[in-house]
Parts: structure tokens; C-alpha cells; sequence
């Protein structure tokens, strides 16, 4: 199985109206709600309107905001999944759901990571 990041950037939900919020939090929980019971929901959630802060190698931070930064990300869902057309087809829901577009990206696997938590596990 393999994680995808779906996100979308911030502001767009901005074309949403006020009254409209209600039925967009419902809609998006209920595909949040589906996805947990079809065993592909890992993490997700909305972002506060607000640019990152950048920590340095040496520790030190910056806050921005910085040119560099076209575009902030202003929600995500980690769905875990056997295809690429999976975690598109839950985009879809998503998009629907938030009304707005979604950018999906496979994440790297880890193998040594998941070796580790399935160890972690077996000492429990």
C-alpha cells in the first residue's frame, strides 16, 4: 500500500459563502468518515491561515512571510491506498466535498521506518 498527500492551497475556499460553510464541514466529514471506514484514512486536516515558520539547520527561526513561498498549503488528508487512481478517486470526493481542487503526490515509502514500527508493534 502506498500514502498519498491530497491537499489544497490556501484561499481556495475563499469562493465560498458564508452561509455555505455549514453544508461544505458536513460534506467534508462525511468523506472523512468514509474513508476511515474503508480503512484508507490516515491523517489529515485544515491548516490556520498563517505562513510557516522555517527552522534552520542551527536551530534558528525565521517567520514569514518569504518571497519564496508562492503558494501555503491550506488543508491535507494522508490517505493509504494500492493505486494512484485510488487516491484520485478519493481526491475527487475530497474536491467535491471542500469544493475546491486538490493536488495529490505519492509519498516516499520508508522501508526502514515501517521495519521499525512493525518491531515497535510486536513488543507491545
Amino acid at each position: 500500500m502506498t500514502q498519498y498527500l491530497i491537499s489544497f492551497n490556501e484561499g481556495a475556499m475563499d469562493h465560498i459563502p458564508d452561509g455555505d460553510w455549514g453544508d461544505v464541514g458536513k460534506a467534508a466529514h462525511e468523506v472523512t468518515e468514509e474513508a476511515v471506514r474503508a480503512g484508507v484514512w490516515v491523517y489529515g486536516g485544515g491548516l490556520e491561515r498563517q505562513q510557516a515558520s522555517i527552522v534552520g539547520t542551527d536551530g534558528t527561526v525565521t517567520d514569514g512571510p518569504y518571497p519564496e513561498t508562492k503558494e501555503v498549503v491550506g488543508g491535507f488528508a494522508v490517505v493509504e491506498v494500492a493505486t494512484r487512481d485510488e487516491a484520485l478517486a478519493w481526491a475527487a470526493k475530497i474536491a467535491a466535498a471542500c469544493r475546491c481542487a486538490q493536488h495529490v503526490r505519492e509519498l516516499m515509502p520508508d522501508p526502514e521506518h515501517d521495519a521499525f514500527l512493525r518491531r515497535l508493534a510486536e513488543e507491545k
